[in-house]
């Protein structure tokens, strides 16, 4: 009997159930939104006044593109001078040839002087680029002492990169090891 009882009681619970449903959620109000403000229509723009005609300015003649500085060349009035093997001290003849040099430059103040030291193909580069700003240093203190301004001078060594002779020997190695001058304006 019980087994009956609840053949019966189990199917009206669940009809019950359904014909009840779910609870629905209470109904909120939904606050409404004022209508959008229509902005009120603006006047057109006053119409501009008539533009003058517009007249060609005179065209005024190119400017001349400025000159670049003038780059260093060689000067016929300052003559090379050459050095003992690994040495960078003023022979007594080339010296000879540095007061020239110094008369010349005292006579023309507005020449800037390049000295550019030079050795010979033995040793290593660094020793040899080392060299030739020794020798280039010792002939801007000799042309210093003859009263040309430090300002004046420029250095640069070469080393053994830009020989004169190529030959293999004593009297082209002689040729190699020097200390060339170039000047340029101001």
């Amino acid at each position: 009997m019980r087994l009956r009882a609840l053949a019966v009681i189990v199917p009206t619970i669940g009809l019950a159930l359904l014909l009840a449903g779910c609870p629905k959620r209470p109904m909120v109000p939904v606050a409404s939104a004022p209508p959008p403000v229509v902005p009120a229509p603006t006047p057109p723009p006053a119409p501009a006044a008539p533009t003058p005609p517009v007249v060609a300015a005179p065209i005024a003649p190119p400017t001349p593109a400025p000159t670049p500085p003038p780059e260093y060349m060689p000067n016929d009035a300052l003559k090379r001078i050459n050095f003992a093997f690994d040495q960078a001290v003023i022979r007594p003849g080339d010296a000879k040839t540095l007061d020239a040099s110094a008369v010349w430059l005292k006579g023309n103040p507005n020449q800037l002087v390049l000295i550019e030291g030079h050795c010979d193909e033995r040793g290593t580069s660094e020793y040899n680029m080392a060299l030739g700003d020794r020798r280039a240093r010792a002939a801007m203190n000799y042309l210093v002492a003859q009263g040309i301004a430090a300002d004046r001078i420029t250095l640069i060594s070469y080393g053994k990169e830009r020989p004169v002779c190529r030959e293999n020997g004593e009297a082209c190695w002689a040729q190699n090891r020097r200390d060339e001058f170039l000047t340029k304006e101001r």
